[in-house]
């Protein structure tokens, strides 16, 4: 089974069955039985070799496709991806067990201003900015595995503009009244707090820097007592662990005494990764490759992250600074750490754990790129909100169906 290029019709013929078996129950909240039978047409073709997979392309290679019935099913028909989502989390949360969610995000290249959410925006994938709509996931995922959860369609602020051409393509896209732009980081919240209400318990918690470097998700991050390594900036304002707030000598006279504050400005992550010293850093080895063991060197320190936020509202509440993990990557051959993380992890959580979550992420971008190449998740053709959504959950449906089929292999061969 190749899923970097697809099936062929031989694979695809051998797992049919299967295949039949777990579309019946990812589309059972489906009310019709033909909804149910397009789900698993369109499914099918997204995991067919062919190097396109828009509708045209993949109804012509199905023998039964039929353009028109998967057109009016992924762009019409009114079902609902929402519980498809929540059957899929949950069956694939109970096969992967996974270790961490993921929250990342990915482009989708788009010519024109007409399909929902697109405008000029910096895409990870393009590696620049250009004419694209983003898609922001949460993703379950262990050391050999991950899937899509959960998805949101990012809206640019330039759709919320009140002009007669926004509200004629908003009309055109179906974008409901009620979606508007919101933070890349708070669609990460409320997709969290929607699996959390799919009866599903967050493990720990991984992002880029696009999402650590936000106090506010951190913050909100921790009043959900989730965990969370998340990369950050080595610019990020931090204190040692023994610095602690001073209250100054009460001036002479009557009146309030001065309160507990940090007097002494911040320091940033990489000082004091830099203050800690070369010598510091350890070799860990986070896991084995297919090119051999996977290696670096690394440094962990506790520290209280101290931007300007922190610092007030633990000095309106009266409390210290909360101490948490600065990871750092620190190559032999560099003169400086290459990477940071934040962690709010346990104080006596071993390094090797550390590193092994924040390095975690690479499995996300592997799969990223099978979504992309060999199952068609950028390339959707249709510009509406319902067609985006139906085409990213039934994309999430087939990355998860050929997910448990290589888990099936070795367990097929051992049988053998």
């Amino acid at each position: 089974m190749q899923a970097a290029t697809g099936l062929s019709k031989r694979e695809l013929a051998r797992v049919r069955g299967r295949l039949v078996e777990f579309s019946g129950e990812m589309f059972a909240s489906m009310k019709r039985k033909d909804q149910r039978g397009w789900g698993e047409v369109y499914v099918r073709g997204l995991m067919l070799d062919g190097k396109r997979k828009s509708i045209e392309p993949m109804a012509a290679r199905l023998a039964d496709g039929d353009e028109q019935c998967l057109q009016q099913f992924v762009n019409q028909s009114p079902w609902d991806p929402v519980p498809v989502r929540r059957a899929l989390a949950r069956r694939m949360s109970r096969e992967l067990s996974p270790d961490a969610w993921v929250i990342d995000d990915t482009g989708f290249p788009k010519f024109g201003k007409d399909s929902v959410g697109v405008a000029r925006q910096y895409s990870g994938c393009l590696g620049k900015v250009g004419n694209c709509q983003i898609g922001v996931s949460i993703n379950a995922a262990t050391e050999d595995a991950s899937c899509p959860l959960d998805w949101r369609l990012f809206i640019p602020t330039e759709w919320d503009e009140d002009s007669d051409f926004n509200r004629e393509r908003r009309k055109k896209t179906r974008l409901p009244e009620d979606v508007h732009h919101t933070e890349k980081w708070r669609l990460a919240l409320v997709m969290i707090d929607e699996l959390i209400a799919w009866g599903l318990k967050p493990p720990v918690m991984l992002g880029d820097g696009a999402y650590g470097d936000v106090t506010e998700l951190r913050s909100e991050l921790e009043e959900r007592e989730i965990e969370y390594v998340l990369d950050v900036k080595g610019t990020t304002s931090a204190y040692s662990e023994d610095v602690k707030p001073t209250r100054p000598p009460k001036p002479e006279g009557r009146g309030r005494p001065p309160a507990m504050r940090y007097r002494e400005d911040p320091a940033s992550l990489k000082a004091l990764a830099l203050a800690a010293g070369k010598p510091a850093a350890v070799t860990v080895t986070w896991r084995e490759g297919t090119r051999g063991s996977m290696s670096s060197r690394f440094i962990a320190l506790r520290v209280r992250p101290a931007n300007i936020e922190l610092r007030r509202a633990a000095h309106s509440a009266g409390e210290e600074l909360a101490v948490r993990w600065l990871v750092c990557e620190w190559p032999s051959k560099e003169s400086e750490p290459t990477k940071y993380w934040l962690s709010n992890l346990p104080a006596d959580t071993p390094l090797k754990a550390l590193v092994r979550l924040a390095k975690m992420r690479f499995r996300i971008e592997q799969d990223y790129r099978e979504l992309k190449d060999a199952l068609g998740l950028d390339h959707f053709e249709g510009r509406s909100y319902p067609g985006w959504n139906h085409h990213v959950t039934l994309v999430s449906v087939a990355h998860a169906f050929l997910t448990l089929e290589r888990r099936r292999r070795p367990q097929a061969r051992a049988a053998a």
